[in-house]
């Protein structure tokens, strides 16, 4: 609905501000201003009961916001931070993350969404041209700028519109609560759990893609192989956090290209066992050059080399990665000796 539309009784008795001269050219100016369009008013202007249905919506997106940070908090402290559920398509997620960012995202749209349909249709939207002035800040222009916030903050019926005002500033002091909950993950320490992972003597190394666990004739020569522990299956709610350590690649050299004496003596007929995940960031490598016996890890492009012990050759990854003693069992399955000799992934604090 346009101004034109509405008789001049129900306009508002209060007049637009100045559209600004319009200039006419001349040699020192050839270009005319044509100055600012006529003021449109919109719906709400006219219509207090408009105004109030956006005066509603606008606290009802405040108020999602306020529940949306309620739950964010709710399911911090009540969703176990090892469930996983299935979430069509993204599959198999962690409950505790997909509640964490639902809840989050849903609070701060919510925020952002409702100042902008405030200031969209309640907040005053006429242009005001001004001339330019001086940098300088003279106390006339001080004066000015006053009134000028005063007169916004009228505009902006902050004062008038109770209601948004409340669920705002109630919006605007929970979404804060969700960051003071992330300080709960400053602790406990994880005490000796980053130095042992799910491989032991005797466990039987599975192929993650076929869920089998590998025969020494299964891995190829210049192959590369995902293996994780017997035992671990993906659906068990410690899945995600032992995998984080236990992953595991398995690549078949010939038995004459191994350099290092330990990689050597810890290998099955040239089948050697070496972490996945790197030793700068954590993140998983899964570059192989089959050639020069070489990985590389996407994220920051530490490669390492795994005919000489895995040691570091390029980036900034500060050790090796660390290799699993493996062997084969009387049926010949390839099977772990024990468990790494040292802690896989990146350095930490209280690691000595």
């Amino acid at each position: 609905m346009k101004s034109q539309d509405i008789p001049d009784e129900n306009l508002p008795a209060e007049r637009d501000h100045a559209q600004g001269a319009v200039g006419v050219a001349d040699e020192e100016n050839p270009f005319a201003d044509p100055g600012l369009p006529p003021h449109e008013h919109r719906i709400q202007d006219i219509d207090e009961r408009a105004a109030k249905r956006s005066e509603r919506v606008v606290a009802l997106l405040f108020t999602v916001s306020m529940l949306a940070t309620i739950g964010f908090i709710a399911s911090y402290v009540a969703i176990p931070h090892n469930k996983s559920i299935f979430v069509f398509p993204l599959g198999h997620i962690s409950a505790l993350n997909f509640a964490l960012g639902l809840t989050l995202g849903a609070a701060l749209f919510c925020i952002g969404a409702g100042a902008v349909h405030w200031a969209r249709t309640l907040m005053s939207d006429a242009e005001i041209a001004d001339d330019r002035h001086p940098i300088e800040a003279p106390p006339e222009t001080r004066a000015k700028v006053h009134e000028d916030f005063r007169q916004g903050a009228k505009e902006s019926a902050l004062g008038r519109r109770k209601l948004i005002r409340n669920t705002m500033l109630g919006a605007l002091t929970l979404v804060p609560l969700s960051g003071v909950m992330l300080l709960r993950d400053l602790g406990p320490l994880p005490h000796n759990k980053l130095r042992h992972t799910a491989w032991a003597k005797g466990k039987l190394l599975v192929n993650m893609n076929t869920n089998q666990p590998l025969r020494a004739e299964d891995v190829q020569v210049g192959s590369l192989t995902f293996a994780k522990p017997e035992g671990l299956e993906e659906r068990s709610e410690e899945f995600q956090d032992e995998i984080a350590k236990a992953a595991l690649m398995i690549i078949r050299l010939q038995p004459e290209d191994i350099k290092d004496k330990r990689e050597y003596d810890w290998s099955h007929e040239g089948i050697v066992a070496f972490s996945k995940i790197c030793t700068h960031v954590g993140c998983p490598i899964s570059l192989y050059e089959q050639q020069t016996h070489h990985v590389l890890c996407p994220c920051h492009q530490s490669t390492f080399d795994l005919s000489d012990g895995a040691r570091v050759i390029f980036g900034p990854a500060g050790h090796p990665l660390p290799q699993l003693r493996i062997g084969v069992n009387d049926e010949g399955y390839l099977q772990a000796l024990g468990d790494f000799d040292e802690p896989v992934g990146p350095a930490f604090w209280e690691r000595g």
